[in-house]
């Protein structure tokens, strides 16, 4: 029988009750630290009220989960862990191997600091985008970075989780992960990340000491975010509401405003630049052509292209619009090749 019990956000006094009565009975309990830290306090308070084996479970215990499935066989073992016990998706893989091996799964769920730490923003839980994690090396910053891009342009708030090494006792600094999507920005240029964008940290969601500070990137550079664990927020597009309850809930060293508006979609970025680019290079051409009534047709068809592509774009059908476009630029080459014109860059 294995059972996966949620520690909650506060502590050992955060613990379903359920849950308690749970670890009192159970042979063994795994508590798992790897996805947050436990105070010691609540480190013993959980190890007291165990009256079978306890046994702290490194990242390694977990993943390869070989003895916690054999033990889950022949006796009652807890898996505990920080917040509810399926944020980790590794939880869910052993689960769904404990089903295929024929053992009896249970859960108790808790409170998870992914979630509340968007009601502790205001923030609208159902704008949440896709969530990423920022680790040290910079390398691996472009998933991220191109994360918060499509959560940006679909309005949605984008929660940036940071790297944890509990062997190590390492944890990422918020200002590091700043740093590191600005200096991803210089590489992509794609307008997401500057130093006028409105960011939001959560430090400690549920713990005494918690604490929320919003502000533009500029502004949070000059912060001492305290004691981690720490997580980054990037508002989307925020509602009235959001905003009015971020003033009120949070330390908002900047008032909050939207990142949305200076991030645009690559297929429009593309059409602005390449747009005036076939408009210009269409008129360098028109006059060599003048007195060729052979060739006004294509002219014609390439100016009909390009207002084409101006109204899928208006309209939203961005990938015809590029197509469209695409065409236009195809004809004015051909115009220019055929007087062996040189294309300017």
């Amino acid at each position: 029988m294995l059972w996966f019990v949620g520690l909650g956000i506060s502590g050992f006094k955060s613990i379903p009750s359920e849950g308690l009565d749970i670890l009192s009975k159970a042979d063994i309990v795994y508590l798992e630290q790897f996805t947050s830290p436990i105070g010691k306090s609540d480190f013993d308070k959980i190890k007291n009220v165990t009256k079978g084996e306890f046994k702290p479970a490194k990242r390694w215990l977990v993943e390869d989960g070989n003895e916690i499935l054999q033990n889950a066989k022949k006796k009652k073992v807890v898996l505990l862990s920080y917040g509810d016990p399926y944020i980790a998706t590794t939880h869910i893989e052993l689960r769904t191997r404990a089903i295929k091996e024929k053992i009896k799964t249970y859960s108790i769920h808790a409170s998870s600091s992914l979630t509340s730490m968007i009601g502790e923003c205001g923030l609208h839980f159902y704008k949440i985008g896709r969530i990423a994690t920022i680790m040290s090396e910079m390398k691996s910053l472009t998933t991220p970075y191109y994360l918060i891009y499509k959560n940006i342009i679909e309005g949605n708030h984008t929660v940036l989780l940071l790297e944890y090494n509990q062997d190590k006792d390492f944890f990422l600094d918020p200002k590091d992960a700043l740093n590191g999507l600005l200096e991803t920005e210089k590489g992509q240029r794609r307008n997401v990340i500057s130093l006028s964008t409105y960011v939001i940290v959560a430090s400690r969601i549920g713990f005494k000491d918690q604490s929320i500070i919003s502000g533009k990137i500029s502004s949070l550079k000059k912060k001492d975010f305290g004691k981690p664990p720490h997580t980054i927020i990037i508002p989307g597009r925020l509602h009235f509401t959001e905003s009015d309850a971020l003033k009120i809930l949070v330390e908002c060293i900047d008032d909050p405003f939207d990142n949305s508006e200076k991030t645009k979609k690559i297929s429009i970025q593309m059409m602005e630049k390449y747009v005036p680019m076939v408009k210009e290079a269409l008129g360098e051409v028109e006059h060599h052509y003048k007195d060729q009534k052979e060739f006004q047709k294509i002219l014609e068809n390439a100016e009909l292209y390009i207002q084409d592509a101006e109204k899928f774009l208006e309209d939203g059908q961005d990938e015809v619009a590029i197509l469209s476009i695409g065409y236009a630029d195809g004809l004015v080459d051909a115009l220019r090749l055929a007087k062996g014109l040189k294309r300017k860059m």
